[in-house]
């Protein structure tokens, strides 16, 4: 029974190594490549993909899983250099004419100058609630957290754990908000210079390609959605279990200053201040804001 004992003491710290890297997020299984013809892989054993860009295709991929609310992470790391013309999306998205969409989108630079991070809510086929940063670090120089918290109540957008952008469950006052579409996770990197720098003024240098930008440490506690059932309950009342505790999530006093902070010193557009956009009025949500 002792040697047992010394037998389990020795493999157990193995074991339970093992099983963290067999239940560990792997591209391979939480991820298919949708279309590029070559230019998106999977490296590393599971542990890293690439998106590629040339003047012949971009590439892309989407999440086998598809997700009605969740915390979803994802660390990225932005084409370097001139990469102007270029947009690195990646978003949330369900199907059809009246589509819910939760965005990060990525609008590339000439050298030397800062990434746009676009942001934009979409809810029954309508968008139109783009938010602009800047970030306040070098986003090609390494990764990066980006994270999607969409619950009952809200969505909040966050950059290395720090927010930027709250959108709020306003149906009281007639704003759509997404909550009965489940949505794959996305991504792409593709060309856009038609718009995406300077409004369409910087046209991608396609000396500088191929162009790439990598995907790490994907990470979803969320609530999966299969053959109309949600592994976190009903829709209209989901498990609020302590490992669920992000389904009634929102930001306390320093997230709230942190998103502020943000605000002020990095936001370059927001659709509540573009009067021109909105002659006869900004949209509800505006006031509060």
């Amino acid at each position: 029974m002792a040697s047992l004992y010394v037998v389990l003491s020795l493999f157990m710290p193995v074991l339970v190594a093992y099983l963290m890297v067999a239940s560990a997020s792997n591209f391979y299984n939480d991820f298919d490549i949708t279309w590029g013809d070559g230019r998106a892989r999977i490296l590393n054993n599971g542990q890293l993909l690439t998106l590629g860009l040339d003047k012949a295709s971009g590439s892309g991929f989407q999440s086998r899983n598809q997700y009605l609310f969740g915390k979803i992470d994802m660390q990225l790391k932005l084409v370097p250099g001139n990469s102007a013309g270029t947009v690195t999306a990646y978003y949330l998205s369900s199907k059809g004419s009246t589509w819910d969409e939760i965005d990060f989108e990525f609008l590339g630079n000439l050298s030397g100058d800062p990434y746009i991070l676009h942001t934009n809510v979409f809810s029954q086929g309508k968008g139109n609630r783009e938010q602009q940063f800047y970030l306040w670090f070098d986003p090609t120089a390494d990764f990066h957290t980006y994270s999607i918290l969409w619950n009952p109540q809200r969505i909040i957008f966050s950059v290395d754990g720090t927010p930027i952008r709250e959108f709020k469950n306003l149906e009281s006052m007639g704003v759509p908000f997404p909550k009965n579409q489940a949505m794959r996770i996305y991504s792409s990197l593709w060309n856009a210079d038609d718009w995406a720098t300077r409004g369409g003024l910087v046209k991608t240098d396609w000396s500088q390609a191929p162009f790439t930008a990598s995907y790490r440490n994907f990470n979803a506690n969320a609530c999966v959605w299969s053959n109309g059932v949600s592994s976190c309950g009903t829709n209209s009342s989901p498990s609020t279990s302590r490992t669920n505790s992000w389904l009634s999530e929102e930001l306390d006093s320093t997230s709230e200053e942190k998103l502020q902070w943000v605000r002020k010193n990095y936001m370059i557009y927001n659709y509540c201040t573009d009067a021109k956009r909105f002659p006869q009025g900004f949209p509800p949500e505006c006031k509060l804001s």
